[in-house]
C-alpha cells in the first residue's frame, strides 16, 4: 500500500523484479496472485490515471518540444485552452521557459528528463511511476533533476513508485524504501 502523496522506492539489483512489478501496477502485466487496485478500481481498468516515466525519455524528435508535453493530453483527447496553459505553465515552473519551440535535439539530457516529466504530469495522474529516470544522466544533473522531481511531487501532492538501484537516490526522494534480494526478488 502506498499513502496518498507519499514516494515508495523500489531497490534491488538488476533482473530481482523492480520494473516487473511497475509492469504488474500498471495494469500492463497481469499478476500470478493478488489484486492491484488503485483507488479501490483495477489498475487494469483505470492506465489513464498512472503517469509513467522510464530511463529514455522517449519525446518524437520531429516534434517540438510543445508538441510532446501537449501528446498525452491530445491522445487523451482533454487538450483544451486551459490545459494548453496549465501544461505550459509548468514547463516554466520546471525551468524550461523559452524551449516551446525548439526539438528535443537542442535540449541537454536533463532538459529532455524535465521535458517527459512535464509531459507526464499534464495529464495529472494520480500514480506516478519513474523507473530508473536518472540513470543516464551525469552526477550533478542527476542531483539536481532529484531535488527537483521531489519538490514537484511534494508540491503537486503526488503519490510515486520510483524504481531505482541507488540507495541514495532512494532515501534522497522516498517515504518508504522496499528493498529486493536477488533473482528472484522477495
Amino acid at each position: 500500500q502506498v499513502l496518498d502523496g507519499h514516494v515508495l522506492a523500489l531497490v534491488g539489483p538488476s533482473g530481482c523484479g523492480k520494473t516487473t512489478l511497475l509492469s504488474i501496477i500498471a495494469g500492463l502485466l497481469q499478476p500470478t496472485a493478488g489484486i492491484v487496485s488503485l483507488e479501490g478500481k483495477p489498475t487494469r481498468s483505470n492506465k489513464q490515471d498512472i503517469g509513467y516515466i522510464l530511463q529514455q525519455d522517449y519525446l518524437f524528435p520531429w516534434k517540438t518540444i510543445e508538441e510532446n508535453i501537449l501528446l498525452g493530453l491530445k491522445l487523451n483527447k482533454l487538450l483544451d485552452k486551459e490545459k494548453r496553459n496549465y501544461t505550459l505553465n509548468l514547463l516554466g515552473k520546471m525551468g524550461l521557459k523559452g524551449v516551446e519551440s525548439q526539438y528535443p535535439k537542442h535540449l541537454s539530457g536533463g532538459m529532455r528528463q524535465r521535458v517527459a516529466l512535464v509531459r507526464t504530469l499534464a495529464t495529472e495522474p494520480k500514480l506516478l511511476m519513474l523507473d530508473e529516470p536518472f540513470s543516464a544522466l551525469d552526477y550533478q544533473t542527476k542531483l539536481h533533476l532529484e531535488n527537483l522531481v521531489f519538490e514537484t511531487l511534494k508540491a503537486f501532492h503526488k503519490t510515486a513508485i520510483l524504481v531505482t538501484h541507488d540507495i541514495g537516490e532512494a532515501i534522497a526522494m522516498s517515504d518508504r524504501i522496499f528493498l529486493f534480494s536477488a533473482k528472484p526478488g522477495k
